[in-house]
């Protein structure tokens, strides 16, 4: 990103106008959340949510000013045992219909590092929302060499409590914390 940065501001130099943020769509095959928990003190359980929609407005040159807003399909869950998704997805927890999305919009942008920044945002999941923070990391900007554009990858982590958004059963034997990892990738808006 620092090299981005400083190309940008020669940019900037030679032609007097700053460039606006740029539209990136997430690429739904790529993009993914993994979080886990503590199961019983026993095991650490992995699930997943896939499929991805959204979009990034990144701004090169001044990061801080890009945006992210992103749904997520709850239908998109994977466990990896069909009775767990059949639990999860009754009414002592999601209790989800049709349709139902996890959103997130993000609030504020801080630039941390050369590569990293914290992602604040809106976080909605079963119809309640919380701010959350997303300590995230640029992987690579540059040429997608299969889609022959401009491509973006980032990864991200942050901590949520499924209490705070009304998944609350079996807590506190099942964590409550979950660990969250995120990795997508989106490609320049034709």
């Amino acid at each position: 990103m620092k090299t981005a940065l400083f190309a940008a501001a020669i940019a900037l130099t030679a032609t007097g106008v700053a460039a606006a943020p740029e539209k990136y769509t997430l690429d739904s095959s790529h993009s993914q959340a993994m979080f886990t928990y503590n199961h019983l003190g026993f095991s650490t359980t992995y699930n997943m949510f896939s499929g991805w929609e959204g979009e990034i407005m990144f701004d090169a040159e001044d990061p801080a000013a890009s945006s992210v807003d992103v749904s997520i399909p709850l239908s998109s869950f994977y466990t990896g045992w069909e009775e767990r998704i059949e639990h999860f997805m009754g009414d002592e927890f999601f209790g989800a219909k049709e349709g139902d999305m996890i959103t997130f919009k993000s609030t504020a942008i801080e630039v941390t590092g050369d590569d990293e920044a914290i992602i604040t945002g809106d976080l909605t999941i079963n119809g309640i929302t919380k701010s959350v923070q997303l300590e995230t990391e640029l992987n690579q900007q540059g040429m997608h060499p299969m889609a022959g554009k401009e491509w973006l990858g980032f990864d991200a982590e942050t901590k949520i409590n499924r209490s705070d958004f009304g998944l609350d059963k079996f807590v506190p034997n099942i964590s409550d914390e979950l660990d969250v990892e995120i990795s997508i990738e989106a490609g320049k808006a034709e």
